[in-house]
């Protein structure tokens, strides 16, 4: 005679008592950062690009008003920010930060859901995350300017220089390029459409690229936040110069 021990029924979570397998963190502490550390990049940004003039001193110019425009009594970063707003409005990362944290729908992989139809990017105004692709060409344009920015940051008056600012900027502008060149669109463009990687050598070569972003892109959520606090520190340290509160440490040759 076979015994047979019982079978343990499986018991439902309750759902304010379901623990992160991945963190001894509490579940509520990552939705909080989100909501609070984006409304105040939010704030701040704002505040910057409708209410601040061009912030520049030499040799350092603001990343939210790289390239410098000016055209009118129109401020000039209204014709910069906007590119990298929508970027990272519309990042894959980032979705799924601000669905969660200020939305908390879709709360999360296998976790109940509220009694609504998630539609995700298919209602308005969400359908405009559809539009990733193009801010992302629009970013790198900017990077690029900001490279020459980070390397004018190095140059006073002539000679080479090392500021406090030019190391702000040079480490802004690096993680500003993690991020963007490891996103999800430059990684589908790199390498996303091909189905044979090995038959020619232009796939081969394709395959290389893609296989370099998705190093980047596995960290993807890191470079976000260090590019993002980068971004704001760097600003508010020039505008700190420029309202004379600050004196930027230099070493010139």
């Amino acid at each position: 005679m076979a015994i047979s021990e019982p079978v343990a029924r499986p018991v439902a979570a309750d759902r304010t008592g379901v623990k992160n397998p991945y963190s001894v963190l509490p579940n509520w502490l990552y939705p909080a950062f989100v909501v609070v550390a984006l409304s105040l990049f939010g704030a701040y940004a704002l505040w910057v690009v409708f209410f601040q003039p061009l912030g520049y001193v030499m040799p350092y110019l603001s990343p939210f008003d790289s390239p410098p425009i000016t055209l009118g009594r129109i401020p000039p970063a209204i014709w910069v920010a906007w590119a990298p707003l929508v970027f990272r409005l519309s990042c894959y990362y980032y979705r799924k930060a601000y669905f969660r944290s200020f939305f908390g729908h879709p709360r999360s992989c296998a976790v109940p859901e509220p009694k609504r139809r998630y539609r995700g990017e298919t209602a308005f105004p969400w359908v405009f995350n559809n539009f990733h692709r193009f801010a992302f060409y629009a970013t790198v344009v900017q990077v690029g300017f900001l490279w020459f920015d980070a390397v004018i940051a190095f140059d006073f008056g002539g000679r080479f220089g090392v500021g406090f600012g030019s190391v702000l900027m040079l480490a802004n502008v690096l993680l500003l390029s993690g991020y963007t060149f490891g996103c999800h669109a430059f990684r589908h463009l790199a390498g996303g459409d091909l189905d044979c990687f090995s038959c020619s050598l232009a796939a081969r070569a394709r395959h290389r690229l893609w296989r370099g972003v998705t190093i980047l892109n596995i960290k993807h959520d890191r470079w976000a936040w260090a590019s993002l606090f980068t971004v704001a520190a760097t600003d508010i340290y020039i505008r700190l110069l420029l309202a004379g509160v600050l004196h930027d440490p230099r070493w010139v040759s």
